[in-house]
């Protein structure tokens, strides 16, 4: 089932988002943050943009979030995704699925541009992007520094819907959180094989 986050799914997320900052790149974060420091970023999240999770029987396996892309008002209509898979639950469409309900939501909202910053060379994240309709924007060289070297990161960008000249302002995550809108496309994505 996928759902929206809650504050009890922080040690979860902590756990799922751990071996990434300890031994991976998928994020430059170098100290791993506390169980209530992630609750704090899920409750921060929420009061703009979607934090997704994927739920099996009361089990977390991933989560998936959109977060603000650049802080002038100008790019309120573009939001950063990223995604993460506990690792036995890897290669099962999890992240796909996942994903697509996330970018679902985004365009509940009004958001017209998503994108995916990736840490090169990324394949399994880049041919899952590129599978969604992301396409390559750009890469930026040798800049992230972890686990002893340097690091290349691209950037992947997916339009959601076509950009309006004056555009209507994006609608909060919470102002969304309770509408039929959103129940109905939960639900249909836990319909979905």
């Amino acid at each position: 089932m996928i759902r929206i986050a809650r504050d009890e799914d922080a040690t979860a997320i902590h756990a799922i988002y751990a071996p990434s900052v300890s031994s991976g790149v998928a994020t430059f974060e170098t100290e791993l943050p506390g169980v209530d420091a992630m609750r704090e970023r899920l409750r921060v999240r929420l009061q703009h943009y979607p934090w997704l999770v994927w739920d099996e029987g009361g089990k977390v396996l991933a989560y998936a979030y959109a977060g603000r892309f650049r802080e002038r008002a100008a790019y309120d209509w573009i939001a950063e995704t990223s995604i993460y898979v506990r690792a036995d639950a890897q290669r099962r469409g999890i992240a796909r699925r996942l994903y697509g309900v996330l970018l679902d939501v985004m365009r509940l909202q009004g958001l017209t541009q998503a994108v995916g910053v990736i840490t090169l060379p990324g394949t399994t994240s880049v041919a899952m992007h590129e599978a969604m309709g992301f396409a390559p924007a750009g890469v930026w060289r040798q800049c992230g520094y972890k686990l002893g070297q340097w690091w290349d990161v691209g950037v992947w960008q997916k339009e959601l819907q076509p950009a309006a000249n004056s555009p209507t302002a994006v609608t909060p995550f919470p102002a969304l959180a309770g509408t039929l809108g959103l129940r109905a496309l939960l639900e249909r994505a836990a319909q979905r094989p």
